[in-house]
């Protein structure tokens, strides 16, 4: 199966969040995981929902090129991605980084 993930950043103004959502709900996929938010540490790093086969992750206070607002979240989110988790769905302290 190919797994398909969709990044969008929530303030972006050349492809809005908004479109995003209403293109996929056109594809008819069902929904596996509700929307939720995800975290960054302690903080909201945005919200994520899962379909069968795709999932839609929102960076918070993003923009359209997610990585150069938002870097760490970024990062956050391509990791999970490519190791096949789910975005964290708590917050949790982060010891001493580098």
């Amino acid at each position: 199966m190919l797994l398909l993930f969709i990044g969008s950043g929530d303030t972006d103004a050349v492809v809005p969040l908004t479109a995003t959502r209403y293109s996929i709900d056109a594809l008819g996929l069902p929904t596996t995981v509700s929307w939720y938010p995800w975290y960054d540490a302690m903080k909201v790093g945005g919200w994520s929902q899962v379909y069968k086969g795709l999932s839609l992750v929102t960076v918070r206070g993003a923009g359209h090129e997610v990585p150069l607002h938002r870097p760490r979240q970024a990062l956050i989110l391509f990791k999970h991605f490519l190791q096949g988790k789910p975005m964290p769905d708590a917050p949790t302290k982060v010891q001493n980084e580098a």
